[in-house]
């Protein structure tokens, strides 16, 4: 595979994507910036394959790999049906203490329209987001020292957990900056460049060449990295896919791509 002068991994939701509109239309000179550069764009998000498959599509970078459910695992570009960790991740939950594992509400234990009703997601969206392959996000109802114990128990099995705003997520593993060394590595390791506006996406900013936290009004904003003082890291001014464009364009004028 020809090693591009560049990859770029990017978040979604509130990143590539609009807060409101779901739209990434103020990106779009950078989109054919990097279509026109042969520069892969490796989507990176908490979504499902199924949704980001859709998604990929419309924004016009199938040919390249995914980062699904916040780095459980990857969507290749030409996807095949194959078994996935989400019926050993079950099977592992099922081995935990009854009485602890009562307190744990997963997709699969919501069903469809509890997803939509914990989600706020329409009934459609909420059965994309069930369709899970490597973790399992859900609710826990139970006291601090419950949830120990049942992380604890978790852990032994081979699961681990991470809290991201409601949800408990668990998998076997990986994180959106895993992935990005994998999918580099396919491509020979060029520069990375990573954008993204949340705390799960900290992890990839900081691991890339160049890392970009792209403002997002509407959400936590991240702390201050240490690659920021280096001027690796670089905030945008403008929220959502305006900064991500203009982010994209002035790194792309930079490096003469």
């Amino acid at each position: 595979m020809t090693r591009p002068p560049l990859i770029v991994f990017s978040d979604l939701d509130g990143t590539l994507l609009d807060h409101a509109t779901y739209s990434p239309a103020p990106a779009r000179a950078a989109l054919d910036r990097l279509r026109a550069a042969a520069i892969p764009l490796v989507l990176a998000s908490s979504k499902t394959a199924v949704e980001i498959d859709v998604l990929r599509r419309e924004i016009g970078c199938e040919a390249y790999p995914a980062i699904v459910e916040n780095g459980a695992g990857l969507l290749e570009a030409d996807p095949t049906e194959s078994d996935t960790d989400y019926t050993r991740l079950r099977a592992a939950l099922d081995q935990v203490t009854p009485d602890l594992r009562a307190h744990f509400a997963g997709f699969a234990d919501l069903g469809v329209d509890g997803v939509a009703l914990a989600t706020g997601l329409a009934p459609e969206d909420a059965a994309n987001a069930s369709r899970r392959q490597f973790s399992e996000p859900g609710l826990w109802n139970g006291s601090n020292a419950e949830l120990d114990s049942f992380l604890q128990e978790l852990e032994a099995l081979g699961v681990s957990a991470r809290h991201g705003g409601r949800f408990l997520t668990l998998s076997f593993g990986g994180t959106k900056a895993d992935r990005m060394a994998e999918v580099a590595s396919r491509y020979d390791n060029p520069p990375k460049l990573a954008l993204g506006d949340a705390p799960n996406d900290r992890e990839m900013i900081e691991a890339a060449d160049y890392g970009v936290i792209v403002a997002n009004p509407h959400g936590t904003p991240l702390p201050p990295l240490p690659g920021e003082a280096a001027g690796r890291i670089h905030r945008t001014s403008a929220p959502g896919p305006e900064g991500w464009n203009s982010a994209v364009l002035d790194l792309l004028d930079s490096l003469n791509i």
